[in-house]
C-alpha cells in the first residue's frame, strides 16, 4: 500500500507522568507552512490550571523561514502577591522566567520581581545565577525535561501577565524542525503545568493522565463544512491552483504592489459526482472565508421580473459581504443556460437573467475584491460562452472521473478520515488487510461519490450488525469492501 496508508503515524510517549499520544507529527509540521495548526487544546489538567493551548506555525524572522511553538496557559486569578512565585512557577521553567524578568534590569516592578525570584531560587538551591541546566535545580525531571529541549535546539522563553497567563514560545529553523522539537516542546509545556500546580519534584499531579496531539480539531463537525483540501483526493494540479488562489486571498499586500488581481471567477465542470461542489467548499475552508451556496430556487421565478430581481439581489448583498466569501453558483447550466436564441416567452427570461448575471459580474471584483464566484456545471456545453469568458470566470478547470490512482488515494484519504473520526481505543473500524489499492484497480468507472457510497454502505451493515447481534463485529475488511462494490453496480 505505498503511498496510501491509511493510518498515519503515530507515536505514544510519556511526560512528565502523563501519556502523549501524538498523530502524524510530520504531517502537522508540514501543515503549519500553511498557517496556525493547534497542537494541545483542551484535556484534563490540575487546579490551578484550567486552560492550555499549543500552536505551531511557520514564520519569517530576520530573512529566514522558522517554525514558531507558543503554549498559552491560562491559571485560575493568583495568589496574593506578585510574580512568578505568586503564579507558582517556582521549579526550571519559573528560574527561566526570572532570568528573563531580571535580565531587564532598570527599577520597575518587573525587574524587581526578577530580582527576588532569582534570589529566593539561588538561596533555595533551586538553579544559582546564570548556572547551565544540568547543574540545577532539584526537580530532576523538570530539568531533564529543558536539557532535552536545549540539546534538540529548542530554547523556550517564557512570560506571564498578572492575570494568571503564562506564555511559552520557542523557535526553530523550518529547515531543522522536526517531530523530536514537537516533542520536546510538549514536554516544556506539561513542566509549566506541573510548577502552576504547586507539583512535587517527582511528577505525580500528571501521572494517570491521557492528551492527544494531532487529532482534527473538526473532527466533529459535519463532513461538508469541515473538508479541506489536504482531503481532495486525485486532483493534485487542481489543487495546486486553488492554493494559489487561497494565496492570493492571504497575500493581498503583495497583490497590491504588482497591482495584480486574483481570480474573480472559477468555472468547474465536468460528470456527476466527481467533488465539484466539495472543492468549492475546500477553496472556502482554505482561505478561511465564509461559505455562500445559491441554489437554482433562489433564482428561478415563476412571476414576470422575478428572477432578474433575485439575481440582483443576490449580487447587491455580495457586494456588502465584509469577509472573504466564496460564493457557489451549483449547478449553474440550469440557472442561466441559454443558447442566445429563442423567441419565447420562457427563452426571453433565461436570456435576461444571465444578461444581468454578465453585468453583475463585470463590477463585482472592483466593488468587492474579497469575493471569488465558483460555478458548477455537469453539462458545460449548455453555458454560453459568453458568460465564462475571462475576465468573469478567469479559470475553467475540467473535474474528471479519476483514475486508478485517483480512486486509491480518494479512497486512502476517505478511509483515514473515518479512522481519524470514529476509531478509539478498543474499537478498531477497519481491518489490516484494507488496501486503496487493490480496491481502486477493481473500481474502474467509479467517481469519488460513488466511492463515498462503498463506504456508507459497509458502515451501515456494520452497525446494523452489532445493532441486532448487541456486539461489535469484525472489522471492515477487503472483502466487506469488495462485496459493497458489487453491490453498487447491481444497484
Amino acid at each position: 500500500m505505498t503511498g496510501y496508508e491509511v493510518r498515519p503515524d503515530v507515536e505514544t510517549v510519556t511526560l512528565l507522568g502523563a501519556r502523549v499520544t501524538v498523530t502524524g507529527a510530520a504531517a502537522l509540521l508540514a501543515a503549519a507552512q500553511d498557517g496556525p495548526v493547534e497542537l494541545l487544546a483542551g484535556g484534563d489538567f490540575p487546579a490551578p490550571v484550567r486552560e492550555v493551548r499549543c500552536t505551531v506555525r511557520a514564520d519569517s524572522r530576520d530573512g529566514r523561514q522558522v517554525h514558531r511553538f507558543e503554549a498559552y496557559l491560562r491559571a485560575d486569578a493568583p495568589l496574593p502577591g506578585a510574580g512568578l512565585f505568586a503564579l507558582g512557577l517556582a521549579g526550571p521553567v519559573g528560574l527561566l522566567l526570572a532570568q528573563r524578568l531580571a535580565a531587564r534590569g532598570g527599577d520597575g516592578p518587573a525587574a524587581a520581581v526578577g530580582r527576588v525570584a532569582a534570589e529566593a531560587g539561588r538561596r533555595l538551591g533551586l538553579r544559582p545565577a546564570g548556572a547551565a541546566l544540568a547543574e540545577a535545580p532539584r526537580d530532576q525531571a523538570g530539568r531533564t525535561v529543558l536539557r532535552v529541549a536545549e540539546e534538540a535546539g529548542l530554547r523556550p522563553e517564557v512570560s506571564h501577565d498578572d492575570g494568571g497567563t503564562v506564555r511559552v514560545r520557542a523557535e526553530v529553523p523550518s529547515a531543522e524542525v522536526t517531530p523530536a522539537h514537537l516533542t520536546a516542546m510538549l514536554g516544556v509545556v506539561l513542566q509549566t503545568v506541573r510548577e502552576l500546580a504547586g507539583d512535587t519534584p517527582e511528577p505525580t499531579l500528571l501521572r494517570g493522565r491521557s492528551y492527544t496531539v494531532g487529532q482534527r480539531a473538526a473532527a466533529a463537525a459535519p463532513r461538508s463544512a469541515a473538508v479541506t483540501l489536504d482531503q481532495v483526493g486525485g486532483l493534485a494540479d487542481v489543487v495546486a491552483r486553488f492554493r494559489e488562489v487561497a494565496v492570493s486571498f492571504r497575500h493581498p499586500q503583495a497583490m497590491a504592489r504588482w497591482g495584480a488581481r486574483r481570480p474573480q471567477g472559477i468555472l468547474l465542470y465536468g460528470p456527476p459526482g466527481t467533488g465539484k461542489t466539495m472543492l468549492a467548499r475546500a477553496l472556502a475552508n482554505e482561505i478561511g472565508a465564509d461559505f455562500v451556496e445559491i441554489r437554482t430556487p433562489e433564482i428561478l421565478d415563476k412571476y414576470l421580473g422575478g428572477s432578474e430581481r433575485n439575481i440582483k439581489r443576490i449580487f447587491r448583498e455580495a457586494r456588502r459581504y465584509r469577509r472573504p466569501t466564496v460564493m457557489l453558483f451549483d449547478e449553474f447550466d440550469s440557472i442561466i443556460s441559454y443558447a442566445g436564441a429563442g423567441g419565447d416567452a420562457a427563452s426571453q427570461a433565461v436570456n435576461a437573467v444571465a444578461g444581468i448575471f454578465k453585468q453583475e459580474m463585470n463590477t463585482l471584483i472592483e466593488e468587492n475584491p474579497d469575493v471569488i464566484v465558483v460555478a458548477t456545471t455537469n453539462f458545460p456545453q449548455r453555458v454560453d460562452a459568453s458568460l465564462t469568458r475571462s475576465g468573469r470566470f478567469d479559470l475553467k478547470i475540467a473535474i474528471p472521473a479519476p483514475d486508478e490512482s485517483g480512486r486509491a488515494e480518494i479512497l486512502a484519504k476517505m478511509i483515514r478520515e473515518l479512522i481519524d473520526r470514529h476509531e478509539r481505543p478498543g474499537f478498531r473500524m477497519f481491518a489490516a488487510d484494507v488496501d486503496p489499492a487493490a480496491l481502486a484497480a477493481d473500481t474502474p468507472g467509479l467517481t469519488g461519490a460513488d466511492l463515498r457510497e462503498v463506504l456508507r454502505r459497509v458502515q451501515l451493515a456494520k452497525a446494523l450488525r452489532e445493532a441486532t447481534e448487541g456486539a461489535p463485529p469484525a472489522p471492515i475488511s477487503q472483502d466487506d469492501l469488495r462485496e459493497a462494490v458489487a453491490g453498487l453496480r447491481r444497484g
